[in-house]
């Protein structure tokens, strides 16, 4: 693959993180009921440090999990792929909660269905909200996130690649040209 463009700064990751921050509070009108879940692998990290900004502004941090989605993906060959669970880790009842799920980048949807079907597992919430930091179009599903940190329009033969330090050591949203 070859280097396009930098699309995001770590500022502007954190920039974009805060502002959702502020959506969220706003949307479900404060905090009541309300849990972050990220998505295994950059949603867990983006989800912590998307509570920390809530913290911030509202003096309390929504309860975060984490979510491995592995086995509830449309996409795995039960022949020739061997799936690596790590596991979900949500240590609180999402039962009556507005749940977010947090991911990095929404591209044809179906992580997205895939993580609501995990979630129903759990338990049945009040509401499922959709937060990503990238949405780069081409969705396949009829699924839309609620917050987006940045609309970023690809080709179907771009990459878009998020990196973060807990993950990356690294942070920025790059695109690359396959």
């Amino acid at each position: 693959m070859d280097y396009k463009a930098t699309l995001m700064s770590s500022e502007d990751i954190d920039r974009a993180l805060r502002r959702i921050a502020h959506q969220i509070i706003e949307k479900n009108h404060g905090l009541d009921n309300v849990c972050l879940i990220g998505i295994r692998t950059r949603g867990v990290p983006l989800a912590k440090r998307l509570g920390q900004h809530i913290e911030a502004i509202e003096g309390a941090m929504p309860p975060v999990g984490e979510l491995d989605i592995t086995l509830y993906r449309d996409d795995l060959s039960p022949v020739s792929e061997l799936p690596e669970v790590k596991g979900s880790k949500v240590d609180f009842s999402v039962r009556d909660m507005t749940v977010v799920l947090v991911d990095d980048v929404i591209y044809t949807a179906r992580t997205a269905r895939a993580a609501m079907e995990a979630v129903m597992k759990l338990g049945r919430p009040a509401k499922i909200q959709l937060c990503v930091l990238v949405d780069r179009g081409h969705t396949e599903l009829p699924i839309r996130p609620n917050f987006v940190g940045k609309n970023i329009p690809t080709s179907v033969d771009e990459v878009v690649a998020v990196r973060l330090h807990e993950t990356d050591n690294e942070d920025g949203v790059f695109i690359f040209v396959r």
